[in-house]
């Protein structure tokens, strides 16, 4: 095996692997894990005014990226397909207009991407990025929903052990953390706004837990 940062013709070749576009044709209706839960209907029908408000980001593209921290060529391609650079700093966060990354370990991002967009996203890694490195297309097995509102900090420390306060948890800052009895990767989007990364087989139940921990601050669908 030659060095990381000099590969040969048969190593770069090695390393287009065939991406498979794993988005439905449009005939083929989406569903995101709560599409049971008819969101748009509760947020048409349901209180306008209350402590929390939640919306489901649904149907996103999520991809999880592992490479090399240390090696500058593979973090200039990173940067060159979502156009900003990877978050190196612990716990931390970048984005670029709908495309966003989260730090998740020292070799490790979760990048989330428009849904549609996922393919193309993937396939420009596969073009740009040599040397050794992983990109996993998980978009089936996640959604993210987004918590704001003038008590979504009251909540929030009803169902994580994590210290929000504001000192502790600024603006951009990401941890995966356990969540009531499942868990969630939490970034903080805003002073009074954070998003959930669930996991699909967790989706209900962290529904069902945020309507009833929500009660006394009263829950506003947004669709």
């Amino acid at each position: 095996m030659s060095d990381l940062n000099v590969m040969t013709p048969a190593e770069m070749a090695a390393t287009k692997a065939a991406v498979m576009d794993q988005v439905p044709g449009s005939e083929i209706q989406g569903q995101s894990p709560l599409h049971h839960a008819d969101l748009e209907s509760l947020a048409k029908q349901g209180p306008k005014q209350g402590g929390i408000h939640l919306r489901e980001h649904k149907l996103l593209g999520h991809l999880t990226l592992r490479c090399n921290p240390e090696n500058a060529d593979q973090l200039a391609a990173a940067e060159r397909v979502l156009g900003v650079a990877l978050p190196l700093q612990p716990l931390t966060s970048a984005e670029n207009g709908d495309y966003s990354v989260r730090w998740m370990s020292p070799d490790e991002w979760l990048i989330l991407v428009p849904g549609l967009e996922a393919f193309e996203v993937e396939s420009k890694f596969r073009d740009e990025m040599g040397g050794h490195y992983s990109l996993v297309n998980s978009s089936g097995g996640s959604t993210v929903l987004e918590l704001s509102g003038a008590n979504v900090v009251e909540l929030l420390k009803k169902c994580t052990p994590v210290d929000l306060h504001a000192k502790q948890f600024p603006v951009g800052k990401v941890v995966s953390t356990v969540f009531s009895k499942s868990t969630a990767i939490i970034r903080r989007t805003g002073e009074q706004r954070f998003e959930l990364v669930i996991r699909r087989s967790f989706a209900d139940y962290i529904w069902l837990w945020l309507q009833d921990a929500s009660r006394e601050f009263g829950l506003v669908i947004e669709a």
